[in-house]
Formats: structure tokens, C-alpha cells, sequence
């Protein structure tokens, strides 16, 4: 378990390390819907989305928390498999950028978030890379929003590059980018 000290005496100190993410499933769609934007409909659909992927045998997920046990941050994700929705989803925009071979032999990035009020301060870098660091895949793949954002400007600091831009998800209303990075991903300085 890897510790995160606080920005300040309001920002207590994080623990990074294993969760059971599917018994805290509401506690993590509470950070979700605060770091995201998320309404009470959004939030219900992505509870059985999130359990769903949880059931998965080489599912991991992370969690930051504090001393309390307070739910701050979380992380998870799986080895990607072709078959899977968001696979064949973004399929067809990297196999247009020729990169459609990041679909193989890669862990994705299913869900990164941290509280707002806990965010900059190190959590969502800790999270990524402890996740990564503990898998046997030699590159990872997520998707992101696609504009400038401080998620993607952490993304692009640990190595992650854009494969394909202005993807399309059924039903979201913006559209993603999907990037991707070698493991192990990039290290400050």
C-alpha cells in the first residue's frame, strides 16, 4: 500500500492500495458522478456496467483512502479482450490511425477517478501506475474525453499518446480519445 500525503492541514493524507470495489460499488459511483458530472439515471446505469466489469476474472481495482476509510479515488481495469464492447467500439477508429494492434496484449483503463477536492495532488498518478505496475501486459489502453483536460494532461505526463481522437460512444454526449502507452508508464523527471 502506497501512502499520498495531503495538500494541507484540510487534506488528510490517502492510502492507495487493493479494494473490494464491487462491495463499495455506491461509495465509488459517488466519486464517479462528483468527478465526472453524473445524474442519478447516469449513476444507476453505470452500477450494473460497473459490477459487470468487476465480475471479470483478471479485474483489479485500486482505491485511495483516508485514514477513515473515506472512498476518495479509485481505479480499475481489465486485460482487454476484442470481443468486449468498448473494444469493438473503438475498433474501427484505430484500425482507420493503423493502430488497431494496441487491442492486443493490453490492460485498459476502465475507470480513474478522484473527488474534486482531492484532486492534483498526486492520487490519480499513484493509482494508474500502481494499477499498471502490477500487470503483465507490456502497454495499456484507455479512453478519455477528448479536450484538453488535466486528465488527459496526466495521461499524455505518464506516456500515453493518442491513438485515435473524436470516438463515438453510443449515448455519450462528447466525444473520446483513445490512448495508449507502453508499460511501465512514464515516471516524473
Amino acid at each position: 500500500m502506497a501512502a499520498v500525503s495531503g495538500g494541507g492541514p484540510r487534506i488528510p493524507s490517502v492510502r492507495i492500495g487493493p479494494v473490494d470495489l464491487a462491495a463499495r460499488v455506491d461509495e465509488a459511483l459517488a466519486v464517479q458522478a462528483l468527478a465526472f458530472g453524473l445524474g442519478p439515471e447516469e449513476v444507476e446505469v453505470r452500477r450494473h456496467i460497473v459490477l459487470r466489469h468487476l465480475d471479470h476474472p483478471h479485474a483489479r481495482a485500486l482505491g485511495a483512502t483516508t485514514a477513515g476509510e473515506r472512498l476518495v479515488g479509485f481505479v480499475y481495469g481489465m486485460p482487454n479482450e476484442r470481443g468486449q464492447w468498448w473494444s469493438t467500439v473503438v475498433e474501427p477508429y484505430l484500425r482507420a490511425t493503423g493502430s488497431a494492434h494496441w487491442l492486443d496484449d493490453s490492460f485498459v483503463i476502465t475507470e480513474l477517478h478522484v473527488l474534486p477536492e482531492f484532486q492534483n495532488r498526486g492520487i490519480g498518478r499513484a493509482l494508474i501506475t500502481a494499477i499498471t505496475d502490477a500487470v503483465d501486459q507490456p502497454r495499456s489502453i484507455l479512453s478519455a474525453i477528448d479536450a484538453e483536460s488535466p486528465a488527459r494532461g496526466l495521461y499524455r505526463s505518464l506516456g500515453y499518446q493518442d491513438l485515435a481522437r473524436q470516438v463515438l460512444f453510443p449515448s455519450a454526449p462528447k466525444p473520446y480519445a483513445v490512448m495508449g502507452a507502453p508499460l511501465p508508464l512514464r515516471r516524473k523527471g
